[in-house]
């Protein structure tokens, strides 16, 4: 069948309303602006920018800690104040805690990735939404429920352009009676600014090897809750973060307590997607670290609002992936642009748009009176040394923190004593300048090597209501919610290795790794075995799927537009 689509040409074009891309957009508007103001030639006709967004709202599948470094956005509006950012509250306490399974130890000393002096404590879902608001006072365009499908080329291979998801699907893959295909946006560059583990920035990335000579990207996830605590417990703009409990020695990550306006508070955990474990569940890991007497003091007569979870790149400097091709840029944690020593990435995600936005400006200038075309690697190579030179604001830390997450592969007693102090008086050298890492599926151990006899211990874990909390009362919480009748957005190359060889060797660890109950082993056929069963409905869009099958046959696409969590206030 031939699908007529609506063709929808524009100059340049951000997938992902996140914050790199509003910054791009934003930024770019003001420097053609101020440019054709100047009088400067050659003069620019004013491009047509546009931000497409699969959440139904802007800022709705935003999820991030949130203490964000100001020093970006500053470059951005100067007066942050004036501007009317909503941050929650400056950092008025800064500590972090070492946490056995019933005390903890405050460290004498914040180590100087964790000193958070002088920066926020804030939603990202407000951060975006406030910034599209202002993307749309320079005359950009923002499309919240268009989720992308696929990157458009021509014949020279060169990415034109994005094609939206189609619409009115059923589950069979037949068209229903409101079948809207999806529309096709043609621009000169396309911006990729999807986020963690992007659907177009992976397809991509293998497409053109960008990732060619770098280390294997690694991955956390973090899992966070909401909460409106007592009076008594809460200290607007305290920060807090925890190593240990309830981690193991072999496992990276941790804790993080941060205390926002109104008596609420974000309570979370983010651990290493490189563990060792084929049954560690992340979600069951954050109801055992609120069981933690000096946390579920914190809690007591709380109310728990919200739920989520999302994955984040840790690889650092040397897992950057090539960020451009023929007609598109990656930005934000699409580029991997984290520094995992400071668990931040906004800052970074801001500066690579602005980066992004600079290199495309100049393009403008040297294509001006030319047919429009797709920018080539010719002009956007420029944009790499914007982000990778070590002099830059964004080089510069990524480069200090280069080695840090791989000094967890042997657990977090040899980071803690011997590789990061090492790296913190060696520039983030370390013991040699450049650490490899291993792929986190790779990692991962079958049944019969991790657990003697090969099976798990069995859990004790009940959740009470109060301070825990089941995987449904979670996802419940994630306000996610999604079309029933449309093709899963999870594709399984092969149900079968589910149900066989995945059962037998690894336990099938989706049942466990997957934050939202989305896999469920399930007796369908009342035979006494054991098939997968998809909820994709449960979905948070946290891509640990996608990350950690350890066969590598699930993956992760976006669902029909505006699917997916409300992360109101996360």
């Amino acid at each position: 069948m031939t699908i007529e689509r609506e063709q929808n040409p524009v100059d340049v074009l951000f997938v992902g309303a996140g914050p790199a891309s509003l910054a791009g957009a934003i930024h770019l508007a003001r420097l053609v602006k101020k440019h054709n103001e100047s009088g400067a030639t050659p003069k620019l006709e004013d491009p047509m920018i546009a931000v497409l967004e699969k959440s139904a709202e802007v800022g709705y599948h935003g999820f991030s800690g949130a203490v964000l470094d100001p020093k970006s956005l500053r470059k951005l509006f100067p007066d942050l104040e004036a501007a009317g950012v909503p941050y929650e509250s400056p950092v008025t306490d800064d500590e972090v805690w070492f946490l056995t399974q019933g005390g903890k130890f405050k460290l004498p000393i914040t180590p100087p990735q964790m000193n958070n002096h002088g920066n926020y404590v804030m939603s990202l879902q407000k951060l975006v939404a406030w910034m599209a608001q202002k993307a749309e006072e320079e005359g950009v365009t923002v499309a919240p429920g268009y989720p992308a499908a696929e990157l458009l080329y021509d014949e020279q291979d060169r990415v034109t352009g994005v094609r939206t998801t189609d619409m009115g699907i059923d589950h069979h893959g037949q068209p229903k009676a409101n079948f809207q295909p999806g529309m096709d946006f043609h621009a000169r560059v396309v911006v990729l600014g999807e986020g963690t583990r992007g659907t177009l920035t992976k397809a991509l990335i293998q497409k053109k090897k960008l990732d060619a000579g770098k280390n294997p990207q690694v991955w956390e996830v973090g899992v966070k809750e909401l909460w409106k605590v007592k009076p008594e417990n809460w200290k607007k703009g305290r920060v807090i973060h925890t190593m240990n409990y309830p981690l193991k020695a072999e496992e990276s990550g941790g804790g993080f307590i941060y205390h926002l306006d109104n008596q609420q508070i974000v309570i979370g955990l983010v651990a290493g997607l490189d563990y060792l474990d084929p049954t560690f569940d992340p979600h069951l890991a954050l109801q055992r670290y609120k069981q933690h007497p000096a946390i579920a003091r914190m809690l007591e007569g709380g109310e728990m609002i919200r739920y989520g979870a999302k994955t984040i790149p840790t690889g650092g400097y040397w897992a950057i992936p090539k960020p451009y091709a023929d007609g598109a840029l990656l930005i934000g944690d699409s580029a991997a642009l984290l520094n995992p020593g400071r668990l931040k990435g906004i800052h970074l995600a801001i500066e690579s748009g602005m980066a992004a936005a600079e290199t495309i400006f100049e393009g403008l200038k040297r294509q001006a009176g030319q047919a429009p075309g797709p920018m080539g690697e010719d002009i956007l190579a420029a944009y790499e040394k914007r982000i990778m030179d070590k002099d830059g604001p964004i080089g510069k830390e990524m480069f200090a923190s280069r080695n840090f997450h791989a000094s967890f592969e042997n657990g977090l007693y040899s980071a803690m004593f011997l590789h990061i102090p090492l790296q913190m008086v060696t520039g983030g050298r370390g013991l040699k300048d450049r650490y490899h890492t291993v792929p986190g599926h790779r990692r991962i151990k079958k049944l019969k090597e991790y657990y003697p006899g090969g099976a798990k211990p069995v859990s004790d874990f009940k959740p009470d209501g109060k301070i825990t909390f089941s995987k449904l009362d979670d996802v419940y919480r994630s306000g996610t919610k999604h079309e029933e009748n449309q093709p899963a957005h999870l594709r399984l190359a092969d149900t079968n290795v589910c149900n066989t060889r995945c059962k037998e060797e690894y336990g099938n660890p989706c049942q466990h790794f997957c934050p939202a109950a989305v896999y469920e082993m399930v007796d369908l056929k009342g035979n006494g075995v054991t098939e997968l069963k998809l909820n994709p409905s449960n979905c948070v869009h946290c891509k640990t799927c996608d990350i950690m099958d350890p066969y590598q046959l699930i993956t992760w696409v976006a669902p029909e537009g505006g699917g997916g969590p409300v992360y109101i206030g996360m």
